[in-house]
């Protein structure tokens, strides 16, 4: 089920995003996030008019994602750049593609035109989910972010709403 995310989601919401940075480069920082900076974050969302969404399978939080601005620029108004993440042990059971789904129906109805992932390069499983999803490779930058002693590519992805 994806919803709406709550406060009572926000100990699950920290968990994976502590386990993406600590253990992988879907987020490009080496510092653990708190309690209160996923409440910032969440609230930060909320106040600028975008979702936060969670999925929830029996009764847990497996997942969430939001989209948020692109650029701070009127120009770019109309354009989202979106961010998911799931749960390690609920990887590849169609929770990504729910969620992704559910963000590109949220943009869709709230007028945005076109929605931009930024995934690292060697992300493959990342990159065949959004290509499922309609998104289109659009550039590669190379060596843009370092994390666990190596430089990482940085890959958009973008699909027209």
């Amino acid at each position: 089920m994806i919803r709406a995310a709550d406060q009572r989601d926000l100990p699950a919401i920290l968990e994976i995003t502590n386990d993406a940075i600590l253990s992988g480069t879907a987020l490009w920082t080496i510092t653990p996030q708190t309690l209160a900076d996923r409440h910032a974050w969440m609230m930060g969302r909320r106040e600028a008019g975008f979702p936060v969404l969670v999925a929830e399978q029996d009764g847990a939080v497996r997942g969430f994602g939001s989209y948020g601005a692109f650029r701070p620029h009127d120009g770019y108004a109309r354009t989202v750049e979106h961010s998911l993440y799931v749960h390690a042990q609920a990887r590849r059971a169609g929770i990504g593609s729910a969620l992704l789904a559910a963000l590109v129906a949220r943009a869709q109805e709230a007028g945005k035109h076109v929605m931009i992932g930024g995934i690292e390069a060697e992300n493959h499983a990342s990159i065949a989910l959004h290509e499922r999803a309609g998104f289109v490779r659009a550039a590669v930058l190379p060596q843009v972010g370092r994390k666990f002693e190596r430089w990482l590519d940085l890959l958009f992805m973008y699909r027209m709403l």
